[in-house]
């Protein structure tokens, strides 16, 4: 019989601790630089990502980060989970346009923090 992989580590705002078995499951035996990046011979590293963050937290992931970066990033998996979304075309146009609003204000905020 098998154990069951344990669950992926869940980033946090604040940084938090990871199971024995997590780091077991998804900790590289060796960790190596390969092609420029951190992890071990073409291994999906997810896990190993995920409890660095979780190690980590958000807020100080992004404290050291420029913010239009996050930005970025949100706005492109937003537009993804809104394209999987089924909702009448006029709904989904609306909540279209309200996240183009919403990203272009985060963006002009992010801007002038950045140049402070």
């Amino acid at each position: 019989m098998t154990n069951p992989q344990p669950p992926l580590p869940q980033p946090q705002l604040e940084p938090a601790g990871i199971t024995f078995d997590q780091y077991a499951e998804f900790t590289p035996e060796k960790l190596e630089l390969w092609n420029g990046y951190l992890g071990y011979g073409g291994q999906n590293q997810l896990g190993f990502h995920l409890a660095v963050l979780r190690n980590m937290g958000l807020l100080t992931a992004v404290r050291h980060t420029q913010l239009s970066l996050w930005i970025e990033a949100l706005d492109c998996h937003l537009k993804e989970k809104l394209e999987t979304v089924s909702a009448q075309p006029e709904v989904a146009e609306a909540m279209l346009n309200r996240l183009n609003r919403a990203i272009e204000d985060l963006a002009v905020v992010a801007e002038y923090l950045e140049a402070q």
